[in-house]
């Protein structure tokens, strides 16, 4: 994120993507594209600093960039349900980093959103 714009509170995550530029900002959209798709009753908001999706009042997913890399926050059971899958990718505890030199694993990605989607069905 842009260090001017870090102190600045954001309210919408068209002005977060927005923060950021080049693949950056192009990985931030298609991620929201992605969980639109999948969830498209979704609600959106900026939780925590980031982009957040809910469904039914219940945290989805949340997403945020950084300078190296693209952090994706699905929850800790989603993580440990996926973990054969993202132990290649730094982690903590519901959180899962995937670094700007590499491919992001969009597939993956996509299983991921979809599994915690029926979690909250």
């Amino acid at each position: 994120m842009n260090k001017s714009i870090v102190d600045k509170k954001l309210d919408s995550i068209d002005q977060y993507i927005a923060s950021f530029s080049g693949n950056t900002e192009a990985v931030l959209k298609q991620m929201r594209s992605l969980i639109n798709k999948i969830a498209p009753s979704a609600s959106e908001s900026i939780s925590y600093g980031m982009p957040a999706f809910k469904v039914n009042g219940k945290p989805l997913i949340y997403f945020a960039g950084y300078k190296n890399h693209i952090g994706l926050y699905a929850l800790p059971k989603t993580h440990t349900t996926f973990s054969l899958h993202l132990a290649k990718y730094k982690q903590g505890k519901g959180s899962v980093q995937f670094p700007h030199n590499q491919p992001m694993p969009m597939q993956l990605i996509n299983k991921m959103i979809k599994y915690r989607l029926k979690e909250l069905e």
